[in-house]
């Protein structure tokens, strides 16, 4: 078989030079993190998602190893055309013994049409005679042919030196002869390899610096984050002379994960002053961020750096009265950079300022009225004494801001009474039936509903009650349920907790609700979901 002409693209990212590169492993390396599995329209949307950030490179995987990457590759050949980001097929160098040109793992890397292939190759001494089961000079020689004959096939290459600092420690020579080797064929950089992720700061800047020096060659980083430096050693090595970074996007990876792009890319751009993104892309990486962890399915890390949504959420209130006066006073940087948002916790740790800034984010106007904002604090210490707690519950605390401003709280519907029943049955099954009675525009109805659970009968004997007053609820979803016990005088008569997230398919809020027992502070909470959803739907309030 042919073997395919290169894929045109762009690279590297318009309006960059080829002197530094971000180069994305997601779809490779970060994929082999525990619980994630990803389909060819997976890593289509995350290549998506990558070229719009602005990387330079996104290596696909390695064609022919298995039939999911071979498709995406025949696939994203014809299906995206990339704007910034050039397409890398991944491989290793050819079988010991053997040539390049016949080697069917080397052809399968041509026949993907990817115009970048990374060859991985070991530099590790003892790795080469256990693993590979051949000699070191052999080993040189299938990197040396290798690299030569994807370059003669108009290919450029990348090298990665698996175990490079593990070999480097254990026979400097050797490490250094293969990175010379790669370098000498052909390959346009050679990447130094913490594969087993043990290394630190600066041990990674002194090796580094060592391996320029003697061979001449243009290195790169690819680091895992075992010892939890990943981000630091990229770094580190970037101040050593290295030009070419490789992460994955939010660190995913084997065992604990990579370098993560977003630390690695915001540092370098905010940090280092060096422009490695288009214009404009910067503001995106939470976004970015985010629809990633969508596509793979796990929950976006809330304390991740500039893109989590608690990056630059502030609780204390020595931290907000400073922030009141300048927001740079406790932020590193202005977060609307990385297209991310300042916010304000609500808690018993809040004072004047908390709140002032609390209720500018919300949107409710204080006035400047000092006695009103002392109220709302001793309310919101009063309450967060008793279990609630506002900082997880932002729609909760609004809902409590504007009814001590306004006088009277916002009420769509009066409740007379409610209850839950969950029945055992002796066949085995089990039902869960609710009844409320509730008053809404003057008129009293009783519904009831059954459910997977009481909370769940409740909901929807709510929804019977009142979707013909409030069609919008139709478009309410209850997405999240969280329970915690307090602590209390006996554990069957602790204070219990509920927090409840709701979403009508554009944004998302969160309700607080805290009684003796779980069925009443789901009621709490679940009242307080609507009562906010049906406020920002813009209808009038019934009372």
């Amino acid at each position: 078989m042919t073997p395919a002409a290169p894929t045109e693209a762009l690279s590297p990212a318009a309006g960059l030079d080829d002197s530094f590169h971000v180069f994305d492993t997601t779809l490779r390396d970060g994929a082999q993190r525990e619980g994630i599995n990803l389909t060819v329209a997976d890593k289509l949307t995350i290549a998506r998602h990558l070229d719009d950030f602005g990387v330079g490179f996104i290596e696909g995987g390695w064609p022919g190893a298995n039939p999911r990457d071979t498709e995406f590759f025949a696939r994203a050949s014809k299906e995206i055309r990339f704007r910034h980001a050039q397409l890398v097929a991944f491989g290793a160098t050819r079988r010991a013994g053997g040539k390049a040109a016949e080697d069917p793992q080397v052809r399968a890397l041509l026949e993907s049409g990817a115009p970048v292939i990374t060859l991985v190759a070991k530099s590790h001494d003892r790795h080469v005679e256990l693993a590979l089961r051949t000699t070191l000079d052999e080993n040189l020689e299938m990197v040396r042919d290798t690299v030569s004959y994807l370059r003669a096939q108009g290919r450029r290459v990348f090298v990665d030196c698996e175990h490079f600092f593990d070999g480097y420690r254990a026979n400097a020579d050797y490490a250094k002869a293969v990175v010379r080797t790669a370098h000498e064929a052909g390959a346009d950089v050679v990447v130094l390899c913490d594969t087993n992720g043990g290394m630190l700061p600066a041990q990674i800047a002194a090796v580094v610096a060592t391996v320029l020096a003697d061979t001449g060659a243009r290195l790169g980083i690819h680091a895992q984050d075992d010892t939890g430096c990943a981000v630091a050693n990229t770094l580190a090595a970037v101040d050593a002379g290295a030009t070419h970074v490789q992460c994955t996007a939010n660190g995913y990876g084997e065992r604990v994960g990579n370098a993560n792009l977003f630390p690695v890319v915001a540092a370098l751009e905010i940090k280092y002053g060096r422009t490695v993104l288009p214009e404009g892309a910067l503001a995106e990486m939470t976004r970015i961020s985010h629809a990633i962890a969508e596509v793979v399915n796990l929950t976006p890390s809330t304390h991740q750096p500039y893109v989590g949504v608690s990056a630059f959420a502030h609780k204390a209130g020595l931290h907000a009265s400073a922030i009141k006066v300048d927001p740079d006073l406790y932020q590193h940087i202005d977060p609307e950079r990385v297209g991310n948002t300042m916010r304000m916790l609500v808690s018993d740790m809040a004072g004047r300022a908390s709140i002032e800034l609390k209720g500018r984010e919300l949107g409710v106007d204080l006035g400047g009225d000092r006695a009103l904002v002392s109220r709302v604090v001793e309310r919101v210490k009063e309450r967060e004494l008793a279990g609630y707690t506002y900082e997880a519950a932002d729609a909760s605390f609004e809902l409590l801001l504007r009814a001590e401003v306004e006088g009277r709280a916002r009420r769509y519907f009066r409740t007379e009474s409610w209850r839950a029943i969950a029945e055992d049955r002796p066949d085995g099954t089990h039902a869960n039936e609710a009844t409320v009675k509730l008053w809404a525009k003057g008129e009293r109805i009783v519904a009831t509903a059954e459910g997977n659970g009481p909370v769940n009968a409740l909901d929807r004997a709510l929804r019977v009650a009142l979707e013909r007053f409030y069609p919008q609820l139709a478009k309410f979803e209850l997405v999240d349920y969280k329970v915690r016990i307090l602590e209390g005088k006996h554990g069957t008569e602790s204070t219990t907790r509920v927090l409840i997230s709701t979403t009508d398919g554009e944004r998302e809020w969160n309700t607080v609700g805290v009684a003796p027992n779980v069925i009443s502070a789901s009621w709490q909470a679940l009242v307080d979901a609507y009562t906010y959803g049906l406020l920002h739907a813009g209808v009038t309030p019934a009372e």
